[in-house]
């Protein structure tokens, strides 16, 4: 009686194989649009520095996953970058409005000693839910707030990648709003 099982296709074994001749191609191309994919991202978020960070993740990103066969690999790769600097700026605008939306409800708050009063008591709620905090996400954000570093100067000094910090942020910025809107304790 014939074996019922399919036959497997040996595809797989061939890719992995020439996995090594396709990242040493990768990697060639990747080199030679490098300084284009950074100019152009650079020209849409408007700094070099985070466009260098942002054009090391999208190499990161195509390193850690399995080799994808295209076409044009240079033209696919500008593309890549230019939805990561779009990606990007959405994300930075969404923070900025939110950060809007958040001064805007401070301001617009009447100036009499009641209202410091309460202002004062809000910020030391905000300094106990910091205190909460683990110390990198209280590091980083004690360096962007306080000392007015960016996210990708925090990234590249504290060896992380620039979506870390901002998780680490959003984390930080969550937790201070959670302890303006709990109740009085």
């Amino acid at each position: 009686m014939a074996d019922s099982t399919p036959h497997t296709d040996p595809q797989p074994e061939a890719l992995v194989a020439a996995e090594p001749a396709l990242r040493a191609n990768f990697l060639r191309v990747f080199l030679s649009q490098r300084s284009q994919m950074e100019a152009l991202v650079s020209r849409r978020v408007g700094c070099r520095a985070t466009a260098a960070d942002l054009v090391q993740d999208l190499f990161l990103r195509f390193w850690r996953r399995p080799q994808v066969q295209v076409e044009e690999l240079s033209t696919y790769l500008l593309r890549s970058a230019r939805n990561m600097a779009i990606d990007h700026l959405r994300s930075e605008s969404s923070r900025n409005r939110t950060e809007t939306g958040l001064l805007t409800e401070q301001l617009g708050e009447p100036s009499a000693p009641d209202a410091a009063l309460a202002a004062s008591h809000d910020l030391q709620r905000v300094e106990q839910a910091l205190r909460a905090l683990p110390a990198r996400t209280r590091h980083i954000f004690l360096l962007n707030r306080v000392h007015g570093r960016t996210y990708g100067e925090i990234a590249k000094v504290m060896q992380l990648s620039q979506s870390a910090v901002e998780k680490h942020m959003m984390r930080a910025l969550d937790a201070c709003k959670a302890s303006l809107e709990s109740p009085d304790q």
